[in-house]
Order: structure tokens, then C-alpha cells, then sequence
């Protein structure tokens, strides 16, 4: 085990698990995920929204077994190195309201960090100024650094709060498994509590029992590793630390390499899935979600990971999430393959005013 850990948390471990992740996502799609969708963080946790009626976009509800298998994967690794470390405390609602920025954003372009790598190695040009957005975002969000940012520290909490999220994911496995529905209404539709996408992207996923072990892989991989598709950038900035970037070049490749294997490597900005051509929008939301990422630490697969080895932060991150995910669908705010929601454009531009004032203000308070 030792081996194992040395090897993981080497320069080696990021791009083991860039490639498990770049393997994996096209084999996702293959199986039934949505295309160019193997993984995106976002979204799945937009569809978990959606299964537990937060939001009622009927296309896009479904408990995403990846999602669960993250939390687990990063636990059972945190358990097994002594990495479980029951913490919390940093600014909790001001991380709330990063999560909610950062699905707003996120799906204002569809999709977060990860799938913008994923689309464009499918080929989807329209991820290029995704990406650039996303790079945009978190420049930004190294100012605030550089000029004090801060949440101020985690501190140790009860056993309890560190147990949230995985006990959380529990429950939705279960759900997902029993599929317990309450009758319908007077047209026959579904009154929960659960509900399940019979149309759109969210009726279209792989085996539960694949998607649960590709989450399970990938959730002790990047515990072990500190694989983060925002850290990368930040790191090179900051510290001229290519070790989180390997990991992020080699998803690009290996996704890139097993997508044209699998023939679903299809350029062009046209007729890509569950994407719009919107160039100025799909870089200004990740304008939003890269800045919101990096103020709150981390990309939202981080985030998750994270959440399973204790940290409270983290998991409130991943509850603004989900809430953004209901406000998102709820208020047009969210795009579609038409183009952006009606008021999407206008929550980019309140939400990187909103964070800005949040990256200026925010300093760690010294006790005296």
C-alpha cells in the first residue's frame, strides 16, 4: 500500500489519473452517457438536482452513479491512508454561494472544467472558448490571490459534519436503486419523490453498475493524486508547478486518442452534443465558473473528492452546487443546444460582479 501511495502522490499520480479519466469518459459515452458527456461534474450534479425535484427540467433528472462513486472512491482512499480528516468552518455560506456561480456558469456554457477537456477532445470547437473562458476565470481569480484572498482556514469539527456527504451519497443510491415514486398526477406525470428523465440527456447513461465502478476508480485515483483541472492552471501561475497539469494534458490525449478509436472523435462547432455555438457565452460562463473554482479552492471534481474525506467546505461547495443547479433551471438561467437561457447572460454578468466584490473583500481575520 505504501507503493501504491508513493506512486499516486508522485508527479505520476495526476497523469494516471488523467488517463483513467480520459479512457473512461469516451467508454462512458460508448456505453449510453450522453455524448461528449462521459463525465462532467456539473452536469451530473445537475441531473441529482433534478432526480430530487430541486429543479423540474424533465430532460435532465437522474441520480448519476459517477457522482456517488466519486465520494466513495475518495473515502475508502482517505480511510486506508489516514487522509479522513473531519474539518470545516471556512467561510460556509460564502462557499455556498461560489457553488451556486459556478453550476450558474457552468451551465450557461454546459459543462464544467472537465467536460470542456472532454468536448473538445470529441472534437466540439465550441469548448475552445469554453476553455479560454475558463483560463479567463481563473487569471482572474489569481489577483484576488495575489492580493490576499482569503476563506480563512478549515478547522477541525465533529466526526458527524465530515460524515454528510458520504452518507448522503448512500441515500442516493439507494434511491437510485429502489426508485420509490409517490403516484401520479391527474395527467399521469410522476409526483416523486424521485424523478427520472424519460427524454433528453438524462435519459441516456450507462450501466449503473459501470458508472458506479468508473466513479469509484476515478474518486480513489484523484484523492490520492490531487487531480484538479483548476488547481493545474493555478499552479503553474502561482508556483510554476506543472505537476497538476500533466494530469490535465494527459486526459486531453488519452481522451482525444480513445475517442478516435471509438469513432467519436466528430470536429466541428455544428451539431455537437448537448452543446450551443454561442462563442461569447460559452466563454463567459466559464469566465464565472473558473473564477468561482478558484476562489472556493478547487475544480468541482475536486470539490467532491474532497467532501469524501471530510472536508464540510467542500461538501457545502457541492450543496451550492446543487441549489445553483434548481436556481439555473428554474429562472432560464441555463442554456440549451438552442442557445443561452433567457437570463443567462444577465446571471454571468451579476455573478462576476457579485464574486469580484467577494475576491476584494474577503481576507483571513487574524483573533487577537
Amino acid at each position: 500500500m505504501h507503493a501504491i501511495s508513493k506512486f499516486l502522490t508522485s508527479r505520476w499520480g495526476p497523469i494516471l489519473t488523467g488517463i483513467v479519466v480520459g479512457v473512461l469518459a469516451p467508454l462512458l459515452v460508448k456505453f449510453g452517457n450522453p455524448g461528449n458527456m462521459g463525465i462532467c461534474v456539473a452536469c451530473f450534479n445537475r441531473d441529482i438536482a433534478g432526480a430530487l425535484g430541486i429543479h423540474r427540467a424533465a430532460t435532465v433528472q437522474y441520480i448519476r452513479p459517477e457522482i456517488i462513486g466519486f465520494v466513495l472512491g475518495a473515502l475508502v482512499a482517505a480511510l486506508l491512508f489516514r487522509e479522513f480528516k473531519p474539518r470545516g468552518g471556512s467561510s460556509p455560506l460564502i462557499r455556498f454561494l461560489l457553488g451556486m456561480f459556478a453550476m450558474i456558469g457552468a451551465l450557461v456554457f454546459l459543462g464544467c472544467p472537465w467536460r470542456a477537456y472532454l468536448r473538445l477532445s470529441g472534437g466540439d470547437w465550441n469548448a475552445i472558448p469554453g476553455i479560454l473562458g475558463l483560463f479567463a476565470g481563473i487569471g482572474l481569480g489569481i489577483v484576488f490571490l495575489k492580493r490576499g484572498f482569503s476563506l480563512g482556514r478549515s478547522r477541525p469539527t465533529s466526526p458527524v459534519a465530515a460524515w454528510v456527504m458520504p452518507v448522503f451519497v448512500v441515500v442516493l443510491l439507494a434511491l437510485l436503486l429502489i426508485a420509490p415514486l409517490f403516484g401520479r398526477d391527474a395527467d399521469g406525470n410522476p409526483v416523486g419523490p424521485i424523478f427520472f428523465s424519460q427524454s433528453g440527456p438524462g435519459s441516456l447513461h450507462a450501466p449503473l453498475l459501470i458508472s458506479l465502478a468508473a466513479g469509484l476508480l476515478i474518486g480513489f485515483l484523484a484523492q490520492r493524486s490531487r487531480f484538479c483541472t483548476v488547481g493545474a492552471l493555478r499552479d503553474v501561475v502561482l508556483l510554476r508547478d506543472m505537476h497538476l497539469l500533466n494530469g490535465v494534458i494527459a486526459l486531453l490525449v488519452a481522451a482525444f486518442l480513445t475517442n478516435l478509436a471509438l469513432g467519436q472523435f466528430k470536429p466541428g462547432f455544428e451539431g455537437q452534443p448537448v452543446a450551443h455555438t454561442n462563442l461569447l457565452w460559452n466563454f463567459g460562463g466559464m469566465v464565472l465558473a473558473g473564477l468561482a473554482f478558484t476562489l472556493a479552492g478547487g475544480c468541482p471534481g475536486r470539490q467532491v473528492f474532497l467532501s469524501g474525506e471530510g472536508d464540510a467546505d467542500a461538501a457545502i461547495f457541492v450543496f451550492g452546487m446543487l441549489a445553483g443547479a434548481g436556481v439555473a433551471h428554474t429562472f432560464s438561467l441555463a442554456s440549451s443546444p438552442a442557445g443561452p437561457g433567457a437570463y443567462g447572460p444577465a446571471a454571468v454578468v451579476i455573478g462576476l460582479v457579485l464574486l469580484s466584490i467577494i475576491g476584494l473583500t474577503m481576507r483571513e481575520t487574524r483573533s487577537a
